[in-house]
């Protein structure tokens, strides 16, 4: 069955970086534009940016654009999100998906506090 598994969040100081991964399985994962999302506590989800299938374009909300970059491996099924010059209002639990399904995986939380 279709799966997403998001690793790689922890806790990380204001101005640091983390790489986030997120491992599909279960469909053909070269076939879909895949998202990056986060959630914030006490706020609905919302979209980071995404990246076309063959990984050749990206687009970001505002927020984040010049701090975050989204790439992918079709190789070895599985999405990126580089985070640079972290925030702490970038505090949230980030979740992967293909755009056009409506599976989420179970996220991973990023925390950005000194």
């Amino acid at each position: 069955q279709v799966q997403f598994v998001e690793s790689g969040g922890g806790l990380v100081q204001p101005g640091g970086s983390l790489r986030l991964s997120c491992a599909a399985s279960g469909f053909t994962f070269s076939n879909y534009a895949m998202a990056w999302f986060r959630q914030a506590p006490g706020k609905g989800r919302e979209l980071v940016g995404f990246i076309d299938r063959s990984g050749t374009s990206t687009n970001y909300v505002d927020s984040v654009k010049g701090r975050f970059t989204i790439s992918r491996d079709n190789a070895k099924n599985t999405l990126y999100l580089q985070m640079n010059s972290l925030k702490p209002e970038d505090t949230a639990v980030y979740y992967c998906k293909a755009t056009s399904m409506a599976l989420w995986g179970q996220g991973t939380q990023v925390t950005v506090s000194s």
